[in-house]
């Protein structure tokens, strides 16, 4: 299996990390696909790639919660490690409506510049977008918006987190983008059963975002890169397919998307 989403340099991680990755490594999981988040998780994750290489994959990009009044200074450093030594991935990039709107336009400048960045470079971005709590402001609506404002036809990446309905869905896959799926697929309420029995499995790809969205019965515990397991098999649950079929398409998606 290829864990496409992780922050294993989280502190959270800090007394028992090597432990954790063995017991993902045991489970199977051969890659570990790290988002960055801004300046301050760039040396624990480059760290965490020489120690496991080829294995431990960095990306390197903004994360819009991470868009305060000095993030053209977050972005000259992105473009000057860029310009240094190659990443797979511009990310996580994107809007986030659920913790605090001051910084949207903001986030939304952010987001365009690390699309040109992607353009630049011709990687594929990886996008967070999360909706506001009342779920008035829907955040993959604008990611979509934004991309198709940009209009690079070869745009691609992964929409991370993916808790959208069916339309959203195939607008996403429309874009040449993945849908990747987490712990939400296993949340009684997560709506992912009305979505991914669908979605051609060929549109997916497996991540945990761990140390959040532990999936069923881990939820509300510390989240694990191990437990991308559980989401394998509630992904052949709700698709009716082996466990081995969803692993085998999943990474052949993830390897495809990097190696394009």
């Amino acid at each position: 299996m290829i864990e496409t989403h992780a922050h294993i340099y989280d502190e959270q991680f800090e007394e028992d990390r090597d432990a954790m990755l063995r017991r993902a490594f045991d489970a199977g999981v051969k890659q570990i696909w790290m988002p960055n988040c801004d300046h301050e998780t760039i040396n624990g994750m480059l760290a965490l790639e020489n120690q496991y290489p080829g294995v431990c994959i960095p990306m390197i990009g903004v994360h819009p919660c991470y868009i305060k009044e000095n993030y053209e200074q977050e972005l000259y450093i992105v473009e000057a490690l860029l310009s240094k030594r190659p990443f797979p991935m511009i990310g996580e990039i994107g809007i986030d409506f659920y913790w605090d709107l001051n910084y949207v336009p903001q986030q939304e400048e952010a987001f365009i510049a690390q699309l040109r960045l992607a353009q630049q470079y011709n990687l594929p971005i990886c996008i967070h977008s999360r909706n506001s709590k009342d779920g008035q402001l829907n955040a993959i609506v604008r990611c979509i918006e934004l991309i198709e404002q940009f209009g690079w036809s070869d745009l691609r990446g992964i929409f991370h987190c993916f808790s959208g309905n069916l339309e959203e869905a195939q607008r996403v896959i429309g874009l040449n983008f993945l849908l990747g799926i987490g712990g939400v697929a296993t949340f009684k309420n997560g709506g992912m059963d009305k979505v991914l029995p669908s979605i051609d499995l060929k549109h997916i790809v497996l991540e945990t975002d761990a140390p959040y969205l532990a999936p069923v019965p881990h939820r509300g515990k510390r989240n694990e890169v191990a437990y991308i397991e559980l989401v394998a098999q509630r992904i052949a649950e709700l698709k009716q397919v082996s466990f081995q079929e969803v692993v085998q398409q999943t990474t052949e998606n993830a390897l495809h998307l990097i190696h394009k």
